[in-house]
């Protein structure tokens, strides 16, 4: 997608929500921020049990749902550790979890940043907590096998939703 590209979202979050793209998608990352893998990847190994932004795919490329594994309704088989991962969104809003302007979280911001918006105040804020979430990393590490991928699954299921490697 073009930079200053105006992308216009209409979903059931969303209406008349707008957002221009300032970066090349896939590009112009904060040196800080490092995800290991991308949206498209993300949603082809199998996260949020297939039931995450369904109804948003307008806003997105139609490749990144090419290979993507997604479900009408919730089915953790569909996760690629087969295990249920994630709680409700009101769970979210109450934590106070979920920045304005995405209402459905980390993973919608990253979709966004990936595609090439940028918004300083809140790209900081998702950075840092990308950054707080390599201490399931460290968790894994300090408790699990090396080469044992069934040790700890859903905190490996949480460190692929959050683009890290969870197969460390």
């Amino acid at each position: 997608m073009p930079i200053d590209q105006i992308i216009h979202v209409k979903d059931r979050f969303q209406e008349n929500y707008h957002y221009t793209l300032s970066a090349e998608a896939g590009q112009d990352f904060a040196p800080e921020f490092r995800p290991y893998y991308s949206p498209s990847k993300m949603l082809e190994l199998g996260i949020f049990e297939g039931k995450y932004c369904n109804d948003c795919q307008d806003e997105f490329p139609p490749e990144w749902y090419e290979k993507a594994k997604l479900s009408d309704t919730a089915d953790p088989s569909i996760n690629y550790f087969g295990i249920k991962s994630r709680q409700p969104l009101d769970v979210w809003q109450q934590k106070g979890w979920i920045i304005a302007p995405d209402p459905r979280g980390w993973f919608q911001w990253y979709c966004r940043y990936y595609l090439g918006r940028r918004l300083p105040g809140v790209d900081t804020h998702q950075i840092k907590r990308w950054k707080a979430f390599a201490r399931h990393a460290g968790q894994i590490k300090a408790n699990c096998h090396p080469g044992d991928i069934f040790c700890r699954p859903k905190q490996r299921q949480a460190l692929l939703q959050w683009s890290y490697d969870p197969l460390i």
